[in-house]
């Protein structure tokens, strides 16, 4: 015969134990809901502060440094090519990579300036050149017009770019929310999406350059120097220059 007393013992461990499984279930709840505030806070104070823009500036600054170096010491023409997503796209991130032409290219209108100079040396070379100039008579020389391709070929060939990177030098993708804002000298306004570049030359200088780094309403502002690749940073909406 089992006593009452035994029975009611019994009965008020299960109670215990349940009550306790409970308790340890609600505690894993609670430190769910804890961690998932805790990230959301995170987040909001990130974006109210603007600190991954803060952040992606500064390695911006670094990059743009260290690519006008790469062309000064290796006597090619590097640019920073920034892809630029829609301004009312939220989902396709900002991008930046770096490329090296094979030699000291020129960008833009020069490029014809350029092969005009080369073509020119070319013909004065040739007329001074007696045995050159020789051969040039004979059936088997070069004509003017070979050798004007030759060079065209050659300028071509120094303006192709191809990928470039080093330790200091590295692609890099933005957060969403980051977004990117590039103005040179050549433009009269920001670009603000599609395809935008600032070029580096062996000769130790860059374009006059502004670079926007925005995250909702905090900009940060870089300057570039087109003499001295120095980047300084505003922690302001800086105005185009005008002059």
């Amino acid at each position: 015969m089992i006593r009452p007393g035994v029975n009611g013992e019994r009965s008020r461990r299960r109670r215990l134990a349940g009550k306790h499984g409970l308790t340890l279930i609600e505690l894993v709840v609670a430190l769910g809901i804890v961690v998932v505030l805790f990230a959301a806070v995170v987040w909001g104070v990130g974006a109210l502060t603007g600190a991954r823009a803060k952040e992606s500036s500064t390695e911006l600054a670094g990059t743009i440094r260290a690519l006008y170096d790469s062309a000064a010491l290796s006597g090619r023409t590097c640019r920073l090519v920034f892809t630029l997503p829609q301004p009312r796209d939220e989902e396709t991130p900002t991008t930046w990579r770096a490329e090296c032409a094979q030699g000291g290219a020129t960008a833009g209108a020069k490029r014809d300036d350029e092969l005009k100079e080369a073509r020119a040396e070319k013909k004065d070379k040739v007329r001074d050149d007696d045995s050159r100039f020789k051969r040039l008579d004979s059936d088997d020389a070069p004509t003017l017009q070979q050798l004007q391709e030759q060079e065209k070929e050659r300028v071509e060939k120094a303006a192709k770019y191809s990928n470039f990177s080093n330790d200091d030098v590295v692609e890099k993708t933005l957060p969403p929310n980051v977004k990117i804002e590039v103005w040179t000298s050549k433009q009269k306004e920001p670009a603000k999406s599609g395809v935008a570049y600032l070029y580096f030359f062996p000769q130790g200088y860059t374009e006059r350059a502004q670079v926007w780094v925005k995250q909702g309403d905090n900009v940060w502002t870089l300057t570039i120097s087109p003499l001295t690749g120095k980047t300084k940073i505003f922690a302001e909406d800086l105005e185009v220059p005008r002059t």
